[in-house]
């Protein structure tokens, strides 16, 4: 049977797959990425599970994987094949496409960032499917956003597209990682309710899913704070549609799981900034951790048939 080798490689873990054309998931796997063992052990890891994958399908399949898709976190060059960084990993410039290329026999790789990776399974097989535009927006550790056009995901010319967690939404707020103050993600990511929650409730230990527990239960120290998060991610969603006007708006990651104790103050909060701009349908992620190794594989197939309907590339 013809498949593909779909791998989505986490902070913590690594999920993978063999995926049949249909996009069904043959065979599923998980194994630690193993990064407190340094970035080279990482590499080694990724290469090491991707060859276990193929002798395995090669073995139940009787024939070997056909093409590899893997989806990498930070700053990814899809078109050269290269991870260029990630803070989560400790790697730089690793030739990830040229080194799984070689360990797998010189089956053909593609690279993906791992949110427009997941988008575009959303975009596809997910929540915006038979959208033309869509906006795909995961709010984990970070917030980062996917821009979905035809079945394709827009990467921008330098791969930087769909960063909307560095919006500054709180000009002179908090000092973020990239070095502004008042970004989104500061604000409105599951980490930033996390330590807002934890501040505000006197408990360390306390993250973004006790606040929504709490939420639910009428607390109002934790509405308070879930609503001043609502707030800042609304002024970034609003400032998003202002720009790109996508017909449908999925929002996923971890925070995404509060389900309607998120989605109803967060679709009253947009309703009431916007003024021209059309509202779009605000909607979850329908595909969950799958996500990312479904997309994976989407890239691995689109690499077999030429197309060019994932990544718009520089």
């Amino acid at each position: 049977m013809r498949h593909v080798i779909a791998l989505d490689v986490g902070g913590t873990g690594m999920k993978a797959a063999l995926a049949g054309a249909d996009t069904e998931l043959l065979h599923q796997a998980r194994r630690p990425t193993g990064r407190e063992r340094g970035p080279d052990a990482v590499v080694e890891g990724i290469l090491d599970f991707a060859a276990e994958l193929r002798a395995y399908g090669e073995q139940r399949f009787g024939e070997p994987a056909s093409a590899v898709g893997v989806a990498v976190p930070g700053i990814v060059d899809a078109e050269r094949g290269i991870a260029a960084y990630a803070a989560n990993l400790g790697w730089r410039d690793v030739p990830l496409r040229e080194l799984l290329t070689e360990r797998l026999a010189g089956t053909p790789v593609a690279l993906g960032h791992d949110v427009r990776t997941g988008g575009l399974a959303e975009g596809r097989v997910g929540a915006g499917k038979g959208a033309d535009r869509y906006l795909f927006v995961a709010l984990g550790t970070g917030i980062a956003g996917a821009l979905g056009v035809d079945g394709r995901v827009e990467a921008g010319a330098h791969g930087f597209a769909g960063e909307i967690g560095h919006i500054v939404v709180r000009p002179g707020g908090a000092p973020c990682p990239c070095g502004q103050r008042g970004c989104l993600e500061r604000f409105a990511s599951a980490a930033a309710v996390s330590e807002a929650w934890a501040a505000a409730c006197g408990d360390p230990e306390a993250d973004a899913t006790d606040c929504a527990k709490a939420v639910a239960s009428g607390d109002p120290n934790a509405v308070r704070v879930w609503q001043e998060s609502v707030d800042a991610l609304a002024d970034g969603l609003v400032t998003a549609l202002t720009l790109l006007d996508p017909r449908i708006l999925i929002i996923g990651g971890g925070l995404a799981e509060a389900g309607e104790t998120l989605f109803t103050p967060l679709r009253e909060a947009v309703r009431r900034r916007v003024t021209f701009q059309k509202l779009p349908e605000i909607v979850p992620a329908a595909l969950g951790d799958t996500a990312g190794c479904l997309g994976a594989g989407l890239l691995a197939w689109d690499l077999l048939d030429h197309t060019d309907r994932t990544e718009v590339s520089p």
